[in-house]
């Protein structure tokens, strides 16, 4: 029995019905020609145009096919070019090849939370509001915890401020390789993080909710105010603001090219966080953690566009002190907003509290707590899901043309956690392979 066949017999791995016998149609491509044998393919390509064929390729597309049984695709600087059946129609003549035999190819994986991009020194708990703050200025790239991350298939990470503080300050989304630190940056700001209810409470001084969104609000409208501002001077209508470091994350939230990422928990607060920042004063946002029973509001999420980044606390359990009353079941959070209808659905880690190297066990939580994944909802979440709510799919997030070639090589279903990541590609680079490299947890 092949690798694939053990994975469609098994009924933890065959949740998208996918067939074995790979193996046996690479051996037959290998003996026309078509293809280089495992063997005979070199880790690392020896041009800047190369082709990678697979059992299965997860495209993770925003819409259309999910899964191309006997997929080529194919990297040219960088970037992917094609991405197809090898069925009926052979390889391009002369491209090099890599054959992963009866593996699979699945986008490199998106962590929308995440602390792990550098330095820990990145909690200004001195105001309540801090929204000039950036964690740009402490970012290590490929420092340890994200080598690691890297191995278990992270290949862009939003490094984000603690929660210390209710509006923390900027984001950086970052690629999880080595180098500079403009080889690194996939947009800065990344987000404007957002932090409701326990966490700013506790470090803070011992406010409320009522105190708490009263300060989101009042930063929200000075902020527009101030993009408003800016916006009516370039337009030729108002008079050249003060260039204000506080603010001027709010430019591009208002011109739509950063978003609000909220950390927020209970229904109460995550329909404050849309309730102020999406609805109030139209600023894009994505929900964070939503965890206990944030899903009771999900029909005002789908209502406003916002997508539900769950993690990594994947199930509620009854906690009648916080309000929290599942009539003594454990719910699945993934579970319960999909069953209110949300499909926009993606996971994190907080890494550190949960390693980086645990986002597709987050997938599999939900699963395991009733999340449906006929179809590819754990793939979708893991990749195109959080790049479309971060505005970064243009780039990355699917296996699509003209996107980052951040490829990753793997034995199974990304949400198994007996699936092994083998090899991770970014940007068309391996920068990561087990035998060459070793496993890292």
């Amino acid at each position: 029995m092949t690798l694939a066949q053990t994975h469609a017999s098994d009924p933890l791995r065959g949740t998208f019905g996918f067939g074995g016998g790979a193996s046996v149609a690479v051996a037959a491509l290998c003996a026309f020609g078509i293809v280089a044998s495992a063997e005979a393919s070199a880790q690392e390509p020896g041009s800047q145009r190369f082709g990678i064929v697979a059992a299965k390729v997860l495209t993770a597309a925003a819409d259309g096919p999910q899964v191309i049984d006997y997929g080529l695709v194919v990297v040219e600087d960088g970037r992917i070019v094609e991405v197809r059946t090898l069925r009926g129609s052979p390889a391009p003549e002369g491209l090099e090849l890599i054959d992963v035999g009866d593996r699979w190819l699945m986008p490199g994986m998106i962590d929308l939370h995440s602390h792990i991009g550098g330095t820990f020194d990145i909690n200004g708990a001195v105001y309540q509001s801090n929204p000039g703050l950036r964690v740009s200025t402490a970012v290590i790239p490929g420092n340890g915890s994200l080598d690691v991350a890297l191995a278990a298939g992270v290949t862009t990470s939003l490094f984000i401020p603690g929660s210390a503080t209710t509006v923390g300050g900027q984001g950086i989304l970052i690629k999880s390789h080595e180098g500079s630190y403009e080889d690194v940056v996939v947009r800065d700001p990344g987000s404007l993080k957002v932090a409701q209810a326990d966490n700013p409470r506790r470090w803070g001084y011992g406010m409320n909710r009522i105190f708490l969104n009263w300060t989101i609000r009042n930063t929200m409208r000075r902020g527009v105010g101030y993009a408003r501002r800016w916006e009516a001077f370039e337009g030729g209508t108002g008079e050249r603001p003060l260039v204000d470091p506080q603010f001027e994350v709010f430019r591009a939230l208002v011109a739509g090219e950063t978003q609000v990422s909220a950390h927020t928990q209970v229904a109460q607060v995550v329909a404050s966080s849309i309730r102020i920042m999406t609805i109030e004063f139209g600023i894009p946002l994505y929900i964070d953690h939503g965890s206990f029973d944030g899903f009771k509001v999900a029909g005002m999420a789908i209502e406003n566009n916002v997508p539900a980044i769950l993690g990594p606390r994947n199930f509620s359990s009854e906690n009648k002190g916080r309000g929290i009353d599942h009539d003594g079941r454990i719910l699945g959070i993934a579970a319960e907003y999909q069953a209110r209808g949300h499909r926009m659905i993606g996971f994190n880690t907080d890494a550190p509290v949960i390693p980086g190297h645990e986002l597709a066990l987050q997938a599999g939580i939900a699963v395991r707590f009733g999340l449906i994944d006929t179809g590819a909802e754990t793939v979708r979440g893991l990749t195109i899901v959080p790049a479309m709510a971060a505005g970064i799919d243009d780039r990355v997030g699917s296996l699509e043309l003209g996107k980052d070639a951040d490829i990753l090589v793997l034995d199974g279903p990304p949400g198994d956690p007996r699936t092994s990541i083998t090899t991770v590609f970014i940007e068309g680079v391996s920068v990561y392979d087990a035998e060459r490299d070793g496993r890292r947890f």
